[in-house]
């Protein structure tokens, strides 16, 4: 399964300069930890990324060998791939707050 979702909403600063955000969702199945990942990570990007963020959600039930580029150990992961360096967060992103500083969308 691949989402690409493009944000928009109302528009608040964000750390980085880039004007892309670059986010991949390792998923395993449709499961109800995945789908609450996805629904919190693009209200999060709505928010705070809007017209500014990709979102490509990838199922290793289906893709399996595509966990060990980005050395994916536990699921749902979300990766940063851009802007660099590259970031992770694993678990349902049910905690807007700790996305937002891990992602450095906002300052700790």
């Amino acid at each position: 399964m691949k989402t690409v979702s493009k944000g928009k909403g109302k528009k608040t600063k964000i750390a980085a300069t880039e004007d892309a955000w670059n986010l991949r969702l390792y998923v395993a199945g449709q499961t109800q930890k995945s789908i609450t990942a996805f629904a919190n990570l693009k209200k999060i990007c709505e928010e705070h990324l809007a017209g500014k963020y990709k979102i490509e959600v990838i199922d290793l039930l289906k893709n399996p060998q595509l966990a060990k580029g980005d050395q994916i150990i536990a699921l749902p992961t979300l990766v940063r791939k851009l802007p660099e360096p590259i970031k992770k967060i694993i678990g349902d992103l049910a905690n807007t707050e700790r996305v937002l500083v891990g992602l450095d969308i906002r300052a700790v």
